[in-house]
């Protein structure tokens, strides 16, 4: 992890601050307003350009964890994540939209970090990377529709509009940055040379989006303040609830102990960024959506990297024994 990656955290809190105070000067959330998008399509252009979904295949090699992963990500979490709105957020509706955005949306980058510091099973987390970008490109407007619709306002082709222009556009543009780069440089130029460049782009112009949303949105934050310690608690509990579950699971299924690793940051880590994105072209007029999508950063690195250090005491003391069947 570079210096731009272990201090994300500590970038986009300053953003939220240094947002907060520009837009107290007349103009400026005006201009911030419409820079969100922009630098939040860059930000995708630059993850989306890194996935390799040729490794699509790759994943059936071990099912017991593909399978399982699947199925916490994509029907276990999005019901946990109405099941937590509904407890801690009954009478924030906006906020319960923005933490089902947050917690269905599975991370395509972040993991793969965390999943190496703590010694896990580094090539099936990334195999498992491209089945968590395409799925959750499927589903989004399913859960959106399904659960987000009961509590605002959500017409269908607003939100088909927002995952086309927000996922499929970056996606594609992505897609044919990868080829091309890789046609003209080699494979090798390309992941030696290239890829370790996108991850300060993405980091940068996100801190840059989040920024100008504080910015743009810094009269409703400030009258607000306790709205984004009330998203904290249900995050929080998103994460202890899923890493219990993540240990069940290891233990039921007999996987190793990378594998447990590559399982446990694989249900954990969220995509904060591209929920984010998707809320500013569907839900132009509730601002409080995406304020409950910042807490996400803020919140990530900070538990992923205790929940590191959780896996690795557990490495050193060898509590555990599951050894994997092939």
């Amino acid at each position: 992890m570079d210096s731009v990656e272990k201090y994300q955290t500590v970038f986009v809190l300053l953003a939220v601050l240094v947002g907060l105070g520009a837009g107290q000067v007349d103009g400026v959330p005006a201009v911030a307003d419409r820079l969100i998008l922009p630098f939040l399509m860059v930000m995708l252009f630059a993850s989306f350009t890194g996935i390799p979904l040729s490794r699509l295949r790759a994943a059936f090699g071990n099912r017991r964890v593909v399978g399982s992963s699947l199925v916490t990500n994509f029907v276990w979490n999005p019901l946990l994540a109405v099941g937590l709105g509904a407890v801690f957020l009954r009478n924030q509706p906006a906020l319960w939209v923005g933490l089902i955005m947050l917690l269905v949306t599975p991370c395509t980058d972040w993991y793969l970090i965390f999943t190496d510091i703590a010694d896990g099973d580094v090539p099936l987390a990334t195999s498992l990377l491209p089945y968590n970008l395409v799925l959750q490109l499927l589903l989004l407007p399913v859960y959106l529709y399904a659960f987000a619709g009961m509590l605002v306002d959500l017409p269908l082709g607003v939100l088909l509009e927002s995952v086309l222009l927000v996922l499929v556009v970056p996606l594609t543009l992505g897609g044919i940055a990868r080829v091309g780069i890789t046609r003209t440089k080699g494979k090798e130029w390309f992941r030696e040379r290239f890829l370790p460049k996108l991850s300060p782009v993405q980091i940068g112009f996100l801190t840059l989006a989040i920024g100008a949303m504080f910015a743009s949105q810094g009269a409703v934050i400030l009258e607000n303040p306790r709205l984004l310690g009330l998203i904290a608690v249900p995050v929080v509990t998103f994460y202890a609830i899923n890493l219990g579950v993540g240990f069940g699971v290891g233990r039921l299924l007999s996987f190793s102990y990378r594998e447990l690793v590559c399982f446990n940051n694989t249900v954990l880590s969220r995509n904060s960024p591209t929920a984010l994105a998707i809320t500013v072209v569907a839900f132009p007029n509730e601002p409080l959506i995406p304020l409950a999508l910042v807490i996400g950063p803020l919140l990530e690195l900070p538990l992923l990297g205790v929940i590191s250090q959780i896996h690795i005491a557990i490495r050193d003391r060898a509590w555990w024994q599951p050894v994997a069947t092939e």
